[in-house]
């Protein structure tokens, strides 16, 4: 009889979808610059999932799968090149013209992240003004960030169909406009700039508290969201908000150790161990923050203020030392530079901290009329805390349940489920 896998003998398809979904930004990128069409190169690495599916499971997982899944796509896409009826016809024009037309000049030099990198093309090129900013977004954290629809949705708090129809018009956009698969230079690139930075936020964002799936974390988003920021602060290194970006990354990514236990358990913030941060990384943010704050000519945005945030909280040897009025003054910036719902109820967790439970439910409270926070599981959350701190258990156990049935996330639902049982003792 057949073995069947166990938990610690994940199926084949199971270590393929992980997989996939770890490289397909990787490779719908280096695809992307061989047919200079997205929307191809997401098909095109959709391919060469198709065949991990049907070889991996007989011939074994190889050793370096997202290699073999890139050198699959690449093959596919130089087939496709190949058989294109007009590839020779534009290749011996491309030959003509380079032999007739001087060197391009550009205000600047190239750097040799600029270009090679391809996935920092496809940011830029899925960032394009042709496209509306909301259809950037959702086609980058799509191909970039390997999300589904559906997790997209949830970050944007719209419908799915909507998110769906904005990724398929946006690659359809971008075909037909012939946007260039590359990073632009000068006004062109500050022209696109805000979309990348919001893009990389959100990337790195879903890597560090996952929309769905069993895991909290996911690593490698976060890795390639900081990658980014570093490479484009060095490619832009004039402009304050990108700095800032990378410091507020640099200051969140410092405390991934220590936001799960051993066995994948979400920590909270006040329980988590900060030793367990990384000091090189709170040490590269302060670097960043010092470089926004030295480049910046106006009032902050809304980057440096959630650096500044992030900073307050990497400055506190424990929770209880968090200057909390200081974060809440911060989050009042922020609700005037950006205003969110999100942010608003960020403010009333500092303000609860500052003036307390009781501050703070006041605050919760204007939002549970919130559209955009209808199916948000951190607003019950949230309100379930305060009612908790308040000594108002029955409430906040309801508040607790409620949660964890909107959350997606299998680690946010058991932890909400928990803080719900904790209310019963």
């Amino acid at each position: 009889m057949e073995a069947q896998p166990t938990a610690a003998q994940p199926t084949a398809a199971h270590t393929i979808e992980t997989v996939f979904r770890l490289e397909s930004p990787r490779v719908v990128a280096g695809v992307a610059r061989i047919v200079r069409d997205v929307g191809i190169a997401e098909e095109l690495a959709q391919d060469a999932l198709v065949a991990a599916l049907e070889r991996w499971p007989r011939d074994g997982v190889p050793d370096n799968p997202g290699a073999w899944l890139m050198a699959t796509a690449r093959h596919r896409a130089v087939d496709l090149v190949r058989r294109r009826e007009t590839y020779a016809r534009k290749l011996a024009q491309i030959g003509r013209d380079l032999e007739t037309t001087a060197p391009a000049s550009y205000d600047e030099p190239a750097d040799p992240d600029d270009i090679d990198d391809d996935l920092l093309r496809l940011v830029f090129t899925t960032c394009h003004p042709v496209l509306s900013p909301e259809a950037r977004t959702a086609l980058t954290l799509r191909l970039l960030g390997g999300l589904t629809t559906a997790e997209i949705a949830r970050a944007y708090l719209v419908p799915e169909p909507t998110i769906a129809q904005r990724i398929v018009r946006a690659k359809k956009t971008l075909a037909t406009k012939n946007v260039a698969f590359e990073v632009p230079y000068g006004p062109d690139r500050e022209a696109r700039l805000g979309s990348v930075l919001d893009v990389i936020y959100l990337i790195f964002n879903e890597g560090y508290a996952a929309t769905a799936g069993d895991d909290l974390l996911r690593p490698g988003l976060c890795e390639d969201a900081l990658r980014l920021a570093r490479v484009l602060s060095a490619l832009m290194p004039k402009e304050p908000e990108v700095h800032a970006l990378t410091s507020l990354l640099e200051f969140q990514a410092s405390r991934t150790a220590a936001r799960t236990g051993p066995d994948g358990t979400p920590v909270l913030l006040k329980d988590q161990n900060r030793r367990r941060w990384n000091r090189m990384l709170i040490a590269r943010g302060i670097r960043a923050l010092g470089r926004a704050d030295a480049t910046a000519t106006g009032a902050p945005g809304r980057y440096a203020l959630q650096a500044a945030i992030a900073a307050c909280h990497t400055h506190a040897y424990s929770y209880e030392e968090t200057d909390w009025r200081t974060i809440a003054t911060l989050y009042g910036l922020l609700a005037s530079r950006a205003p969110s719902p999100v942010v608003e109820l960020n403010r009333a967790v500092a303000v609860s901290m500052a003036e307390g439970p009781a501050e703070g439910l006041k605050l919760v409270d204007a939002l549970t009329t919130e559209p955009a926070l209808r199916d948000y599981h951190l607003l019950p959350s949230v309100r379930g805390d305060l009612l908790a701190r308040l000594g108002r258990t029955a409430e906040a156990r309801e508040e607790f349940v409620r949660a964890a049935g909107l959350a997606r996330n299998e680690r946010e639902r058991a932890l909400l489920l928990g803080r719900a049982e904790e209310c019963l003792s």
